[in-house]
């Protein structure tokens, strides 16, 4: 299967190089369109799983994954992004080592550094507000293979502020059952790396952000795959249906 994408490599190169060259101003100033293009190849030449999807999906839709890739400066070869089968589409998805890598570079206040953490059955974690200021511990059990019990993501500024997000265990569970790839490998295969970026995704809304609306554009695109509005609002419903009313303010405040 893979000498299929090897065969077409000559076209797919010179295709994925003349798209790069004509969007060169939507990229990075460090981007390396050579390296990109050779990185791509050998990704797919490499990977059985992607050799497949270009047949199923055509390269047409390989080359916009990768494309989105390239505009934010997600490298593919170093798993900062993946591309996910979905119904007749392929997607591209941001990695939490790549939603990592976009905080830090996007984000308007300097970050110090930025990171998610599994918290573990047997393991210490504590939120708590000291002298007015919100403060975490964790103090995982050495090794521990334990039940997941949540996670939690933390951004230090390098002012010295920090904002964080705490998830349990449920909270990822529904916001897995509410992404369109529920039953992905990437969820059943690495779910806490998944638990782990649905939570950094949650604390990204919290980090001011600045890029421009191609870049947003792109990153948003590679996100809708993960959390689909209907199947949200439908499990709200489910859940909250007739426990309360739903009042709607010309206002609201934080």
């Amino acid at each position: 299967m893979a000498n299929e994408v090897a065969a077409q490599k000559p076209k797919f190169s010179v295709a994925l190089t003349e798209e790069l060259n004509m969007q060169r101003d939507a990229l990075p100033r460090d981007f390396n369109i050579t390296r990109f293009v050779n990185n791509s190849i050998a990704l797919l030449n490499g990977n059985e799983v992607l050799a497949k999807f270009a047949k199923q999906y055509g390269t047409d839709q390989i080359k916009v994954g990768l494309l989105r890739g390239a505009y934010l400066g997600l490298d593919f070869m170093n798993a900062e992004a993946h591309l996910v089968p979905y119904g007749s589409t392929l997607n591209f998805m941001p990695s939490y080592k790549g939603m990592v890598k976009l905080c830090d570079k996007y984000a308007t206040r300097p970050i110090n550094t930025i990171y998610a953490k599994v918290v573990r059955e047997g393991d210490e974690f504590i939120e708590e507000i000291v002298n007015g200021q919100p403060s975490i511990t964790f103090r995982p059990k050495a090794f521990n293979n334990g039940k997941m019990v949540g996670c939690f993501a933390v951004c230090l500024y390098k002012d010295g502020g920090m904002v964080y997000e705490v998830m349990s265990s449920a909270d990822v569970e529904q916001c897995r059952k509410s992404s369109k790839a529920q039953n992905s490998p990437a969820w059943s295969k690495f779910y806490t790396e998944m638990a782990k970026k649905t939570v950094l995704r949650r604390l990204a809304k919290s980090i001011s952000i600045d890029m421009d609306d191609k870049l947003a554009d792109a990153m948003n695109a590679g996100l809708e795959i993960e959390t689909d509005p209907a199947k949200i609002a439908e499990r709200e419903a489910e859940e909250h249906g007739n426990s309360e009313e739903l009042v709607i303010d010309a206002e609201v405040t934080e």
